[in-house]
């Protein structure tokens, strides 16, 4: 049976901490849970933890939107019985079909799911505006990054300031790419001396994309740094 695109697992947690701006760990936490002060902490993004250390190209898209939380006051780890909720509702990676997000009856379905649960405000997908339900801040930014093929998460934007860079998992493993090339190895090549035009050649790409990619790896590298 051929695996769908969700399942593939081409991902280590590094990358997803790397590729949605996280702390070195939290992939790995969101993902298979965690213990402290001698509670357990159950995963937020799966069923149950699995030990592995790969991660599914929809739990990559599922990080991506946690991600959009993380600088709120109020722990994602809350997320969890709601994404248990809608998981029974929407299939096994619920926040990487565009049902909930972008179908009229999807987001009410999840407003009522979150009423259910009682999930806190700050942690809200959807919310109600002049009687209708409407994407939250955070979902928002999310949908808009996400590039939908037949209902299903098939690429993500990992920065909206380089729109044409984009994490396919049929492309480059997955890896930020332009064109069907990966922007680290076009960064890596202009590190090393090769000009502009010269790697628009040698990739066949145009100089537009050449410089978009570029922009892309000073942005994802300053922020490591940061």
């Amino acid at each position: 049976m051929a695996i769908s695109m969700l399942d593939r697992a081409i991902y280590s947690y590094a990358d997803v901490d790397r590729l949605v701006g996280l702390r070195g760990g939290t992939a790995r936490r969101w993902l298979e849970g965690y213990r402290r002060g001698g509670r357990l902490y159950e995963p937020v993004l799966r069923e149950s933890a699995t030990g592995s250390d790969a991660v599914t190209w929809g739990e990559m898209v599922e990080a991506r939107l946690l991600a959009e939380f993380r600088s709120k006051r109020v722990p994602v780890q809350l997320l969890r019985p709601a994404v248990v909720r809608l998981r029974q509702e929407f299939g096994r990676y619920p926040l990487a079909h565009a049902r909930p997000f972008l179908d009229v009856e999807g987001r009410e379905l999840v407003r009522l799911v979150q009423d259910e649960v009682g999930l806190d405000r700050e942690l809200q997908l959807v919310v109600v505006r002049n009687g209708q339900a409407v994407l939250g801040g955070p979902a928002e930014r999310f949908s808009s990054a996400v590039l939908y093929d037949g209902g299903v998460a098939s690429g993500l934007q990992p920065d909206a300031r380089t729109p044409h860079v984009v994490m396919d998992p049929h492309r480059s493993f997955g890896q930020p790419a332009i064109g069907s090339v990966a922007t680290a190895a076009l960064g890596e090549d202009y590190r090393a001396g090769v000009s502009r035009d010269e790697l628009a050649d040698l990739y066949d790409l145009a100089p537009a994309q050449v410089d978009e990619a570029l922009r892309f790896e000073l942005i994802a590298n300053s922020e490591r740094a940061a």
